[in-house]
């Protein structure tokens, strides 16, 4: 999404703060929060590119004035509203306003470390071939999409070198719209500093990005 949370190599918001870098959670709501958008992940309400998308979705100043948790807590209260789970007068008056029977086994604290240890995982087990193989030259599609991307703003028009193939993954501008997983390729493609950042930057420095089939055409111009 063209919008204010893609913020790779853009100028003007000044150093980064990091006096408040203390510890994982400030207050407990924040720990709650986390909790909540676990075991509404667990429940499967919704996945996490819906989560992105729905961070991405805040206008700008809203989402610049807002800390971590708090685009998380607005990003799940609107999933919830959109997915039918709460109503906007619930959520106002903070309980249900019918009674609801949990059917669905709780995120413990045991299961809730281990995603934080390990992670999910949108790994495929389809068989589409590869577009691309490590060695080639590739440039990243200069594409300008209204939802959720994982392709940056930065990079778009840039040619890279393909590193390495880390497997098939659902992709996010897809699953993040509920338009299904259209599992393909992700490739480790990495970028000369001064092709992304111009002359100015170091010529011995590199950056390499993770980027989907879809996100990316031959040098020598679109697949066929």
């Amino acid at each position: 999404m063209d919008g204010i949370a893609d913020m790779g190599g853009m100028h003007g918001f000044g150093p980064i703060d990091r006096s408040d870098d203390d510890g994982t959670f400030h207050a407990e709501w924040e720990r709650s929060i986390l909790g909540i958008t676990f075991s509404a992940l667990g429940a499967g309400l919704f996945n996490v590119d819906e989560i992105r998308r729905a961070t991405e979705s805040a206008d700008p100043l809203t989402y610049l004035k807002s800390t971590y948790y708090e685009r998380w807590l607005y990003s799940t209260e609107d999933l919830l509203k959109e997915k039918g789970a709460v109503t906007a007068s619930e959520l106002a008056i903070g309980r249900s306003a019918t009674p609801v029977t949990n059917t669905v086994p709780p995120v413990t604290s045991d299961v809730a470390r281990v995603i934080l240890e390990q992670g999910g995982t949108s790994r495929s087990a389809d068989g589409v071939a590869p577009r691309f193989k490590p060695g080639d030259t590739v440039i990243a599609r200069n594409i300008h999409p209204h939802g959720h991307t994982r392709l940056p703003r930065y990079v778009r028009g840039k040619q890279g070198t393909v590193i390495l193939d880390h497997g098939i993954f659902a992709l996010p501008d897809s699953n993040a719209a509920g338009l299904g997983l259209r599992s393909q390729h992700v490739y480790g493609v990495r970028f000369a500093a001064r092709e992304l950042w111009g002359p100015q930057a170091s010529a011995c420095d590199t950056l390499q990005i993770d980027l989907f089939d879809d996100y990316l055409d031959p040098a020598g111009g679109p697949a066929a």
